[in-house]
């Protein structure tokens, strides 16, 4: 496909994310801490009888749910999601994050530069109960080119990159 479809339609954000997870209040108090730390917030509302914990903020909504019985541990190398990324404006903002969960006794990497997605891809990384990874990353400047020269972007592959050389 050399060139967008006339037919396309525009996504305005990610709706919600599902999640499972094998020890629900487990989970729960770590999802409070984390996505309370990131300006979430919460309902606890059933669906079919499940228990759900709700996340939301202006953009977007990350649900956890109990996992079935018989479940496999959580493997980011094996088909399904690797990791969860959410972005925040400013380095700084990372840096809080990150110091957030330390100072709550959570692990998280250190911040800093990740040269090899982007000269200013800078991030932390840490993750739930079950292994599931997370990352906070601030916005870059990539995003921004993206957003400023959108209707430029007229191909699908590599159009970014067909802007820049």
């Amino acid at each position: 496909m050399e060139n967008m479809p006339d037919q396309r339609i525009e996504v305005i954000g990610i709706d919600h994310i599902y999640l499972t997870v094998s020890d629900l209040p487990r989970a729960e108090r770590y999802y409070d801490i984390v996505l309370g730390l990131l300006d979430f917030r919460k309902s606890d509302r059933e669906i079919a009888g499940a228990p759900h914990r709700h996340y939301f903020n202006k953009v977007t909504q990350i649900t956890i749910r109990p996992a079935r019985e018989g479940h496999q541990p959580h493997d980011s190398y094996s088909p399904g999601l690797h990791h969860l990324c959410l972005q925040v404006r400013t380095q700084a903002d990372v840096d809080r994050f990150a110091a957030a969960l330390t100072a709550r006794e959570l692990k998280a990497t250190k911040p800093s530069f990740h040269k090899a997605y982007a000269d200013d891809y800078y991030a932390t990384f840490f993750e739930d109960p079950d292994g599931l990874r997370h990352e906070v990353v601030a916005r870059r400047e990539g995003r921004d080119l993206i957003v400023r020269r959108w209707d430029e972007l007229t191909e699908f592959l590599n159009p970014v990159q067909k802007l820049t050389t």
